[in-house]
């Protein structure tokens, strides 16, 4: 897509699909994860489905995108098979990394998706590093990085933003504030709580915007990413979203009220959208149906390609290991 938004039935119908072929492919991981299929660490995105499409409807495939540990979203706007997604989330060579990142470790080289970060923040640097190779090498490709409110406060995130900024660098920063990070009130941990506003203090391009509307995030990333691209430097959005369910699976929420979360709720991206485009006559409850059918056979397809894939040979487990400070015998 060019740096003009066209906003057409086909492309609404496009960001809703997306949206909701996120939500229905973490709530079927839910039941898996609760079957024991799905192991470990397992963060949901759900209620956040509108920033990751409407940010990767704004680049292009030359474009680098870092995530955060929540990135299902993210690897699945950006393209990355779902099949593939599945099988890493299985824990099976077939995945994404062959089993061994799972849930939070997602990544795809082809579609320079460069994970999925398990430090807080730390994905801030690797996008700076990428978008400056990308400055001598690949002219003209963004580095957009997501990251949570959380990171703002860690210090690597001020030392990037001068050094974006000082160099130019071609990276769309997009801090998804959700209001909580893992469990603190932001409110109880900043004492500027517009995130946007610390993007300003570096004479960086920032604005807030409604990270519960998919038409909005894109029209912002749109401007953003054609102000990257003629050479200006980074930009900053703040989208402030929310998540429904818990920061992590081992998450009992005692910070927050459930009434908090229903109120939210009214503002769900993806019914919204929905309800916008049938009083518009933009799409039909037949085309609904169908998107919505469509997309659980392709869940269900991935579950099935996920149960049928096969585990890393034990022999081949430290394949991708690098064993610091160790000498072979033989060797020195």
């Amino acid at each position: 897509m060019s740096d003009k938004l066209i906003l057409n039935r086909s492309h609404l119908h496009t960001l809703y699909r997306q949206m909701l072929r996120i939500r229905r492919f973490e709530s079927r991981c839910v039941e898996l994860y609760q079957a024991q299929k799905i192991r470990g660490f397992m963060h949901l995105y759900d209620g956040e489905e509108a920033v990751a499409v409407g940010v990767m409807s704004a680049l292009e495939p030359q474009d680098a995108v870092v995530a955060t540990y929540r990135e299902h979203g993210h690897a699945l706007a950006r393209g990355v098979p779902i099949n593939a997604i599945m099988a890493e989330m299985f824990g099976k060579r077939e995945g994404c990394c062959r089993g061994y990142g799972g849930s939070m470790h997602l990544f795809d080289r082809s579609r320079r998706f460069y994970g999925g970060n398990a430090i807080v923040g730390g994905g801030i640097p690797l996008a700076a590093g990428i978008a400056l190779a990308d400055q001598r090498l690949r002219a003209g490709a963004v580095t957009a990085c997501f990251f949570g409110e959380g990171a703002s406060g860690e210090g690597v995130f001020h030392e990037v933003m001068n050094m974006a900024k000082l160099w130019h660098l071609p990276v769309l920063f997009i801090c998804e504030n959700n209001l909580y990070a893992m469990g603190v009130p932001l409110t109880d941990a900043d004492v500027e709580t517009d995130v946007w506003r610390k993007a300003c203090a570096y004479r960086m391009p920032a604005e807030q915007i409604d990270g519960m509307d998919p038409v909005q995030v894109e029209v912002a990333a749109h401007r953003a990413v054609a102000h990257i691209r003629s050479g200006d430097g980074p930009y900053f959005l703040e989208a402030r979203t929310y998540r429904f369910r818990a920061h992590s699976m081992f998450d009992s929420q005692a910070y927050r009220q459930r009434d908090e979360i229903e109120h939210w709720k009214l503002r769900d991206p993806i019914p919204r959208l929905l309800q916008w485009m049938q009083a518009n006559h933009l799409c039909s409850d037949d085309e609904a149906r169908a998107m919505e059918a469509d997309i659980d056979a392709e869940i269900q397809a991935a579950v099935d390609f996920a149960e049928n894939g096969s585990y890393e040979p034990v022999d081949d487990l430290e394949r991708f290991v690098l064993m610091s400070g160790v000498v072979q015998e033989g060797t020195s």
